[in-house]
């Protein structure tokens, strides 16, 4: 199965926002193996999923899971169209992430009162 983690400017830290995320780490994970990264993935402008049309190819396409510490109702709504589990999350290690969600072991997500507040806003008048 793989695994889309969006991630910092470094690829080191779990970013939020996942449809604002221009980087994504991919992490291949079989059963009883330790999840390994298999590709380091930074979009274009236009393939950031909060200006993604769904008519054509993306190059997240064929994960399964994506993980972020933070998203909107729509990037939800938009991920569940397109088959793929959408996973908020207080952990900040990317491959712990993977690995405790395979475990089902991972931190839920930190409350965002004023953020998830702005981010229903946004998503009233966004595309997705």
């Amino acid at each position: 199965m793989r695994i889309a983690v969006a991630v910092d400017k470094s690829f080191s830290l779990v970013a939020g926002h996942a449809g604002q995320a221009k980087r994504w780490l991919v992490f291949e994970a079989a059963a009883g193996e330790r999840p390994r990264e298999i590709d380091r993935i930074e979009l274009e402008r236009l393939q950031v999923f909060h200006h993604f049309q769904d008519d054509v190819p993306h190059p997240l396409d064929g994960v399964a899971v994506v993980i972020a510490a933070s998203a909107g109702e729509g990037f939800g709504r938009r991920m569940t169209k397109r088959g793929v589990e959408s996973v908020l999350t207080a952990e900040s290690d990317p491959l712990k992430a993977v690995t405790d969600h395979l475990e089902r072991t991972l931190a839920p997500p930190r409350p965002r009162p004023i953020s998830g507040l702005l981010c229903k806003a946004f998503d009233l008048f966004s595309k997705h």
